[in-house]
């Protein structure tokens, strides 16, 4: 039997507002800690048997049918705003920022104008769902970490690793100079948004890639999964499925993500047609079976206090 994998992506406040049928499937699951890359995890359930994850960007270069040139390489260009201290640089979580198609549009043909070629021949594009993409020529291997990963520590634990990271970091460095003053930055201000502060160069990968099959579904805007052909209604479970949610449980929004997703898993799991439903944020996941349901005399706690705080 399959399983179905839901993974809440939203960032900024958390909205303090019940969600009882979440609340309720919460208190009844069993936690596990969703240590490493939950995208990993997750890829394999949708997978076929032995294909490890693909890397996020080459992905979604292939979903675009941008692929690059033989032998080169992209990254995933995610914007962020960075805050500065006393004593360290941070990123939160509502820096993660989402640009609209004009403006990633304005910053790739920037940044082709001004940065482009002097990085291993650096270039930038517009991905699906507006998403930016940073192309080179040349491999330049690095291990890097997804910007969520980064939000609330210091950011020097996790700049790029590796043989080629040195030019990934001074890339870095440029784009971050570049933006500074950059007029989109200043229409930003000018309307109290967060200002682009930089790029977050990550999931790495070939850009000649091919697009994997999967056995299973998919549904969201992750920059991973949304690269595949998303579902958008619930269909089923006769194959397993990865569902992203930018929205906190309890919001309008989130009816309608629970009405579509959530509440129709969960029917099929307590019908035994389901083998297991998991739900994850953050660092930890909670898993329900058709045994685990059963647990009704397990008393619901606010959603926030159970996912968000580890229960």
């Amino acid at each position: 039997m399959s399983t179905v994998y839901l993974r809440i992506t939203a960032r900024g406040p958390v909205a303090h507002t019940r969600a009882p049928l979440l609340e309720r499937l919460l208190a009844r699951a069993e936690r596990r800690d969703e240590a490493g890359d939950w995208r990993a995890r997750a890829f394999r359930l949708i997978a076929g048997e032995g294909m490890p994850a693909p890397p996020a960007a080459s992905v979604a270069l292939a979903a675009c049918g941008g692929a690059g040139a033989s032998g080169g390489w992209v990254y995933l260009a995610t914007p962020v705003h960075l805050l500065a201290g006393t004593s360290r640089v941070s990123l939160e979580a509502a820096g993660v920022l989402d640009l609209d198609a004009a403006e990633a549009d304005e910053l790739a043909v920037d940044f082709n104008r001004v940065l482009g070629g002097a990085h291993a021949h650096a270039r930038l594009v517009r991905g699906r769902g507006n998403l930016l993409l940073c192309l080179f020529d040349a491999p330049l291997r690095a291990i890097t970490s997804a910007p969520e990963q980064a939000v609330g520590q210091d950011l020097w634990g996790h700049l790029a690793r590796g043989a080629d990271a040195p030019r990934l970091r001074s890339l870095s460095s440029e784009i971050e100079m570049w933006l500074f003053a950059h007029a989109l930055n200043e229409r930003r201000r000018a309307r109290s948004a967060p200002t682009v502060s930089a790029l977050w160069l990550w999931g790495g990968g070939p850009a000649d890639a091919g697009f994997p099959a999967l056995q299973g579904w998919t549904a969201g805007d992750d920059p991973l999964f949304a690269s595949f052909a998303s579902e958008t209604r619930y269909p089923g479970a006769a194959r397993c499925g990865v569902i992203t949610v930018k929205d906190w449980p309890g919001t309008d929004a989130w009816r309608g993500a629970e009405e579509r997703w959530l509440a129709p898993a969960l029917a099929d799991l307590k019908a035994g047609r389901l083998e297991s439903l998991e739900v994850s944020a953050g660092s930890s996941c909670f898993s329900s079976s058709r045994r685990t349901a059963r647990r009704f005399w397990r008393r619901p706690r606010p959603w926030w206090e159970t996912l968000l705080d580890g229960g």
